[in-house]
Formats: structure tokens, sequence, C-alpha cells
């Protein structure tokens, strides 16, 4: 009756509304979360191309990149326009990946209750996607916007699916694989989607009548999934993503797969002890843990085709199949299993509840109210627990804090800890973190590595010495440890072994800037200027914007008499970085004692803007305030500052300099300036 569609038509309205709303409280917390330094700092926040919003060579990069072991132009792309629209602000960021997850969750209701016309259970269903805790990871963790876009995909290939289903025609068609082509380009786990059409054919679409066309019909499909497939698998082989196979055996996977498989079920009725990454168990899994899963699957499987609900078949497959790409059968990366990836999969177990506790209490006369009091209280509850989830996403140590409580051994996050620690100098700490994941993982190369940089920092050259040797007997060809190797040994003096590692550091890696910048500093002390001159052009050459190169440069062309050019680096050095106060010295310096270069009046002036920047502290400073001075003519301030200069450089002991400066006081007390062609 149009009554009763009216009265359906208010509690559709009212059920997207209250969806919005509960998925809004549930995850409104994000938007005051940070980045974590774990994957958001690769994909976003220290991802050139992308944190430098859209451009022409983003999207080519995009396009082409390998980066982050997975192919996925158009998620790129989203974080680029992100980028592009609100910089590096996370918060924004995260309420982009709410949105994404708020639509999915309408459309998930949407869709289904256009296939099957049940709107309390496609609530319900719906309902489930958007609270339930073991889905915060994949909204709330910023580099997981694979995630939610693909799942914004999955879900609108499905309705134009069904939309061609009703009246079949070529440009419907065409519609289904554009969508699942975009999803497959978000993330390839989508290989999946053209098997749950299948399923959806089986129920509720009930189109089995021929299966061979409905094959057929998706060849197209298939063949999409199959060209992805080989696209990811030669990505994660390039990058070396599935590198975690040589220690982890067929076998192990397979058992692993199968306690996965019922681990997430587990987790999905009682949703406790959620973490970023679950370590492998490869030492601690018994032979009886597999054993029972494979008989709770069996069983499960068996129950599902006796009773013949083909909600249930459904429900069951969609789960079993959605899972297939992720449960570590083709090991990538470190994790035994992920929140992250029950995104989807959970869908068909959430179909299984939904119309099964529906049919159960079918007979029962006070059904709705028992159905509309706990599908009230479950909603709640996972509404309860994910606000509570979000929150440990906070930053990285409430995540990274919470994830060490609730695993065991889990050397990636200490690792990761360890890093989060060092960049922010609590060097005591990261040292701590590092010789944990050390102890769990004897061979962790860039834990040495780290170990290194941290003793660096505290002085401890022959530890850390050590420690980079370590690493490279692991790995011969570790870039970065020949470069710290080089660091060290170069603060200790030894300059000509360091020399050789900054040598090795650029032949595995000739873009290696910082190697350049070290190799010219050390030529330049050993009177070799012209060879130095060479390597700080190649270290600007590969990076325009290294400062440090930069202002090496200069001073190096300043000895050899290239004035001209070494006043330009200075400049050029200023205009990247305004306030410091190294070039604007050297500025100073050529302009008041090099005749004929620049004005007396332009040495005071970067004189004086040298000296407010290092509070009038520095000898160096003020001797070249003094030379300013003198060459302006105004003596009396010279002597002032040159006197100033002598009584600093007594306080740092520093002879050599106190007899300089002390040279030039009496030119300047004879009214005379200083001028270095002159002396």
């Amino acid at each position: 009756s149009y009554m009763g569609q009216a009265g359906d038509k208010r509690y559709v309205i009212l059920i997207y509304a209250a969806l919005a709303l509960a998925t809004f409280i549930g995850f409104c917390q994000v938007r005051n979360n940070e980045f974590i330094s774990y994957d958001d700092n690769t994909y976003i926040t220290e991802n050139p191309y992308v944190s430098g919003g859209i451009s022409g060579e983003s999207i080519v990069w995009a396009f082409t990149a390998s980066h982050g072991s997975n192919w996925h132009p158009v998620t790129w792309i989203s974080h680029m326009v992100d980028c592009q629209l609100f910089g590096l602000n996370a918060g924004a960021h995260h309420i982009v990946n709410l949105l994404i997850h708020i639509a999915n969750t309408l459309l998930l209701f949407w869709v289904f209750k256009k296939m099957t016309g049940a709107i309390w259970c496609s609530g319900f269903v719906a309902a489930a996607f958007a609270l339930h805790p073991l889905h915060v990871e994949s909204v709330a963790w910023a580099a997981e916007r694979k995630d939610v876009l693909s799942a914004f995909f999955w879900i609108v290939t499905i309705a134009a699916y069904n939309r061609y289903v009703k009246q079949p025609n070529v440009r419907k068609y065409l519609l289904v694989i554009l969508f699942f082509a975009l999803g497959l380009m978000s993330k390839p786990m989508l290989v999946t989607l053209p098997f749950v059409l299948l399923l959806l054919d089986y129920w509720p679409l009930g189109r089995f009548k021929n299966i061979k066309v409905l094959i057929i019909e998706k060849i197209p499909l298939f063949i999409l999934a199959g060209i992805s497939s080989v696209i990811t698998f030669v990505v994660q082989q390039r990058t070396g993503a599935v590198s975690d196979i040589s220690n982890v055996g067929f076998n192990f996977r397979v058992s692993n797969a199968l306690v996965s498989y019922i681990s997430y079920i587990a987790k999905m009725f009682w949703p406790v002890r959620l973490a970023i990454l679950y370590p492998h168990q490869v030492d601690r899994l018994d032979i009886w843990q597999p054993m029972v899963c494979f008989i709770l699957l069996v069983s499960v499987t068996i129950g599902v085709i006796y009773l013949k609900r083909r909600y249930l078949t459904v429900g069951w497959l969609w789960y079993l199949g959605t899972l297939v790409p992720v449960i570590g059968l083709v090991q990538v990366g470190s994790q035994a299993m992920a929140d992250r990836y029950t995104y989807l999969p959970l869908v068909g177990l959430f179909i299984m509840a939904a119309w099964g506790i529906s049919e159960v209490l079918s007979k029962w006369r006070y059904r709705k109210i028992a159905l509309a009091v706990s599908a009230v209280l479950i909603i709640t509850a996972m509404l309860i627990c994910t606000h509570k989830q979000v929150r440990i996403w906070a930053n990285n140590f409430t995540l990274f804090g919470h994830t060490l409580a609730v695993t065991e051994d889990n050397y990636v996050i200490y690792y990761n800890l360890g890093h989060v620690y060092q960049s922010r100098g609590q060097i005591d700490k990261a040292i701590r973190q590092y010789r944990e994941t050390i102890r769990i993982m004897p061979k962790h190369v860039k834990a040495y590595n780290n170990l290194g940089v941290s003793l660096r920092l505290q002085g401890k050259l022959d530890e850390s010495i050590s420690c980079y040797r370590q690493a490279l007997m692991l790995n011969p060809y570790h870039t970065s440890a020949y470069y710290n190797l080089g660091h060290s040994l170069q603060l200790q003096g030894k300059l000509e072994e360091a020399k050789l590692n900054f040598r090795r550091a650029i032949e595995l890696n000739p873009r290696h800037t910082k190697a350049y910048n070290n190799l010219g500093i050390i030529l330049r002390s050993q009177g070799r200027v012209n060879e130095a001159i060479a390597y700080f052009r190649d270290a600007i050459a590969v990076e325009p914007g290294f400062v440090l190169a930069r202002q090496n440069l200069g001073l190096a062309l300043a000895t050899t008499g290239q004035i001209d050019e070494a006043i330009e680096q200075f400049q050029e050095t200023l205009r990247l970085v305004p306030n410091w106060w190294e070039p604007f010295n050297a500025l100073a310096w050529l302009w008041a004692t090099q005749p004929g270069v620049g004005s007396a009046n332009h040495a005071v002036v970067a004189a004086e803007r040298a000296a407010e920047l290092t509070n009038y502290q520095n000898a160096i400073v003020l001797d070249t305030l003094a030379a300013a001075y003198a060459a302006a003519g105004q003596f009396e301030q010279a002597i002032r500052s040159g006197q100033a200069a002598i009584d600093l450089a007594l306080t740092i002991r520093n002879e050599k300099l106190v007899h300089e400066i002390g040279n030039r006081l009496e030119l300047y007390k004879q009214g005379k300036p200083y001028l270095e062609s002159a002396n």
C-alpha cells in the first residue's frame, strides 16, 4: 500500500541519517589525531611527489611508481589532492578518510536495500560495517586511504552491476568495468570482486539459471583482475616486499592462514587487544592450533551447505574469498594478520548474522522488539569500542605503546618507536628501543644502523662504528651504513678511511648528497679545494635545495678567489634559508675585506644581521662586524666590536683567533680597514 511505502521511505531516510551520525560520532576524534611514523611518512609526509600536491610530474609518478610495494595510482592521486588542499594538516587527511567511510556505509545500505528489499537487515549490515572496532585501522590511519577508497569503488561497482542486471546493456556494463578498474587502481585486494558478483548472482539477485553465461559475462572483469595481480606481484618483487617469505615456510603460511581466518572471526565477536601489527608466531604455533581452526572452518562450511540458506552460503564464501589475497599465502611484509584486512570481508559475516538472526526469530511474537533492542545494544557497544579505539591512534606514542602492551616480541614496533624517539632527540629512549629490536631480531640491519646514529649523537664514536660495521656484515650494500660509518670516522679524524666509506656510499647511490658534501669538507680541509668544489657542485646538482653544500661551495670558491660566484652561492643560500647567520657572516666578510666587490654599507647590514642571529655571542661574527664597521669608516664601533670579539675568543681559549683579531684591531686603531688582498 501507499501508506506502507511512505512509512518505509521515512524509515529509510531515518536510517541514512542515523548511520551518518553514528559513524561521525564514533570516529570524530580522528580530526585531532597526528600522522603515524609507520607508512604515513612513506605515503604522505616524507614523499615529495605526494606532499607537493598535484602536478604533471606527480601524476606520471603515480602511474609508474612501485613505492609502498603496491601499484595504486588512484590512491596516490587522492593523497596528492589532499596535500594540494590541506597541506600536511593531519586532521584534514583523517577527516577525508572518515567522509569516504561514511559514504561507503550509506552506499552499502543503499545497494543491499536495492538488491534484497530488506530495509532493516541491510541497515544492520551497514551499521556493523560502519562501527566495528576492527575497521578503525582502515579509517584512522591516513596511509590506509587505499582501504576506504577501494571499498568505495567496490560498493559502487556492485551498485552499477545491480543496475546492469535489471536492464542489461553495453553502456551499463562499461560502467561496471570502469568502477572495477578504478577500484583495482586504489588497492589490488579488489581482485576477488568478480567472484563476489557471481555470489550475488546466486543471492540476492537470483540469476543462477545459466552459470556458463554468468561466467562468460565476467571474463573482462577476470582479465582486469589478472592484470592487476601480475602488476602487483612484479611491483612487490621489485621492492622486496615479499622478502619475508625466505624465513616463513609455505607450511607455516598455510597454518597461519587457517589460524587467521578463525582469529578474525573471534575478533569480530570480541574485539580486544587490537594492534597495528601482529608479529608472526613462527616458533609459537602449535600443531593443534591450525588443526582446530581447519576443523572449525570445515564444520561451518558443512553447516552452511546443510542449512541450504542462500544468504549463509553467500556470506560465508564472501568472507572466505575476499580474504584470500591478504591471508598470507603470499607473504607481504612481516605481519601475521591485520585488522585493516577485514574492512570488506566482514561484510560477509554481517550478512550471515543479519539475515540469520532475523530468520531464526521469524516465528516469535516478540521478534520485532527483541531484534530492535539487541541491534541497538550491539551497535551501541561497537560505537563505544570504536570511540575508544580511535583514541589509541592519537599519535605514535599512544599507538606503539598500546601495540607493545598487547603483543609479544614486536620488533617492528620497537624499531619504529626508536625511530620516533630519535627524531625527537630523546636519544636514551631511542637506544633502548633499538637494543630491544636487536634482541628479538638479531639480524635487523636498520636497527644496527640507527643505533649507531643514536650512539654517535651521544659522542660514543667507537660504539657507533662497531654498530655500522655489524650492519654492513649483515648487508654489504647498505648505503646509509657506509655513509654513517664515514661520518663517525670523520669525527674521529680518520679521514682517509672516512673518504673510502663516503665513496662506497656514492657508488651504491650516485644521488647521496650528504656523502658528496662530507667528501668535499674533508678534501677542503686537506687543501684539495678544487676537488672539494667539484663534490659540492655534485651535491647541489642532485639536490638544489641542499643549503649546507651551497654554503660550503661558497666558502670553497671564496678561498680560490672566485669571489663573484661565492657571493651568488651565499645569496642563494639565504633565499632558501633566510635566517641563517653563516651566509650573512660570509657575505659581510667578503664585502668588507675584498676591495671592489661590494659596498661597505652592505657589509655592515649583513654583519649586524649575523650578530643579531647569534645574540652578539659569537667571536667570529663580531670580528666580521668589526671589519665591516672599519670598511665603512666607523672606526670607534669597529674597535668596540673587535675588543668584544677578543673577549669571547679568550673565553673559548682560541689563541689563534685572539691573535688574528688583535692584529686587525691594531689596523682599526690606526684608522685603516682590513683588506684581504693587501694582507
